[in-house]
């Protein structure tokens, strides 16, 4: 009887050692990029791993990585759906639906990802900016609409209808979205900051000198309105007004090109000839640099 314990014992104990060396196996494969081979290590070990331990749990999620990071989202989504408290897990969860085509599968996932209800205004936003950073616009406006039909003045939404015109050459519909964002959320600076931005594309360079002045003075420390701010008052013939503006954007970003050709070209306007002209060298440097 003693006998069969100590051999049912060592069984499973080289049974639990084959499982962790094929775990830490396919870790190992997996952080060598290592895919394919670390799928096979890792579906090995988990056959032989308990649902409820951590091994079993990295051992899903790093399968279901595995094939996201192979772009073969089905495979990839019932090894992920295995782990979906796992933050990573919503995360690729989210894109790998998106692939499928199972959008509200993927509103889903992103809701978890950031402790949001799915069918709310907020999730239907939040999944609207997170399938934007990807690219899937079709996707998004939908999201977006659907969260303004919830909540018509949900902050930012009116925002991510702007950026996506702008995206897609639509200038007046982006003003127009822009400028329901800013009535319902006057304290955003990126609002004002994006409508500058359309308006010295339209060439509107006197229009776009308020919103960006607005966008300045909400957030002091990003660089991007004061080098627009800085072109307008060049191309309005503001010349001291340019000058000042862009060397505060270059304060904040000194490598930044666009502010240091727009701050060359108003010094040459000036008449101070020597540093605009090192500046526009510095300029042509930086782009045979890249």
């Amino acid at each position: 009887m003693h006998m069969l314990v100590w051999l049912f014992t060592v069984l499973l104990l080289n049974g639990s050692n084959a499982a962790a060396d094929a775990h830490q196996h396919g870790v190992e494969l997996y952080k060598e990029q290592k895919y394919p081979e670390a799928i096979t290590a890792l579906q090995d070990a988990i056959r032989q791993e308990a649902p409820t331990s951590e091994d079993y749990k990295e051992s899903a999620l790093l399968i279901g990585q595995s094939y996201f990071m192979m772009s073969q989202a089905p495979k990839a989504i019932p090894w992920l759906e295995k782990v979906t408290g796992v933050n990573e897990a919503n995360f690729m969860l989210g894109y790998a639906y998106l692939q499928n085509k199972q959008q509200e599968q993927s509103e889903a996932a992103f809701a978890r990802l950031f402790g949001v209800k799915p069918d709310s205004a907020q999730g239907h936003l939040m999944a609207a900016q997170m399938m934007i950073k990807r690219e899937y616009e079709f996707y998004a406006e939908g999201e977006v609409r659907k969260a303004i039909a919830l909540d018509p003045k949900l902050p930012e939404a009116y925002f991510l209808l702007g950026e996506m015109a702008i995206y897609a050459g639509k200038l007046d519909e982006a003003v127009a979205d822009l400028s329901e964002e800013i009535e319902n959320n006057p304290g955003f600076s990126m609002a004002w900051y994006r409508r500058g931005d359309v308006r010295t594309r339209q060439e509107n360079w006197n229009v776009a000198i308020p919103d960006l002045q607005r966008a300045v003075w909400l957030n002091p420390d990003f660089s991007g309105p004061y080098i627009l701010l800085g072109k307008s008052y060049f191309k309005t013939g503001n010349l001291s007004n340019a000058e000042g503006i862009l060397r505060r954007a270059l304060k904040l970003d000194p490598q930044n090109s666009a502010a240091t050709y727009w701050l060359g070209k108003t010094l040459i306007g000036e008449g101070k000839n020597d540093e605009g002209r090192a500046l526009l060298g510095k300029v042509r440097s930086m782009k045979e640099e890249h």
